[in-house]
């Protein structure tokens, strides 16, 4: 819960580069997902390549966010390995959150950015990613800038219908 009520979207970062190793844990966290008949459909991409992450960055609103991180996660879906186009689309956001969460856990930072599938084929060409991969989400990473980001929630009993059951 610790980590769940900490996280935070963060959109700025320092020029401190993350670890391979802290990248393979990430994906790590990310295939821990669970999956429909346990497919594990998911793909990744680690970009830490500053042309490239340049290119990509092209590709999105959210510009200033992918060109100033030092490293993305770019998450897709093997469309080959999919067997329920709902439940596979959840398992992807499972993992994603899988890794939003272990970048926190790890003093990382971390911003789920979805803007970018409007040119999901362009990213596709840039990373020279079949098609066969559906992109899902694109993740910068970093490490934070600050940490003055604030959030708040409404109260849970806001959100449940009802209760049926003792």
């Amino acid at each position: 819960m610790k980590a769940i009520k900490e996280r935070r979207s963060i959109r700025e970062f320092t020029t401190e580069a993350v670890s391979e190793k802290d990248l393979v844990t990430l994906v790590e966290a990310a295939i821990w997902a669970p999956s429909g008949k346990n497919n594990q459909p998911w793909r990744f991409v680690i970009l830490t390549d500053k042309k490239v992450r340049s290119h990509i960055a092209d590709l999105t609103l959210y510009r200033h966010i992918v060109a100033n991180c030092n490293s993305l996660i770019v998450v897709f879906l093997d469309t080959e390995a999919i067997y329920d186009e709902v439940k596979d689309h959840q398992s992807a956001g499972a993992a994603i959150q899988n890794i939003l969460l272990a970048a926190e856990s790890l003093g990382l930072g971390a911003v789920w950015l979805g803007q970018i599938l409007k040119n999901k084929h362009d990213v596709n060409v840039e990373l020279g990613v079949s098609a066969r991969y559906d992109l899902m989400a694109v993740i910068a990473v970093g490490y934070p800038a600050h940490r003055n980001q604030k959030s708040h929630r409404k109260n849970v009993h806001d959100f449940i219908l009802k209760k049926i059951g003792g």
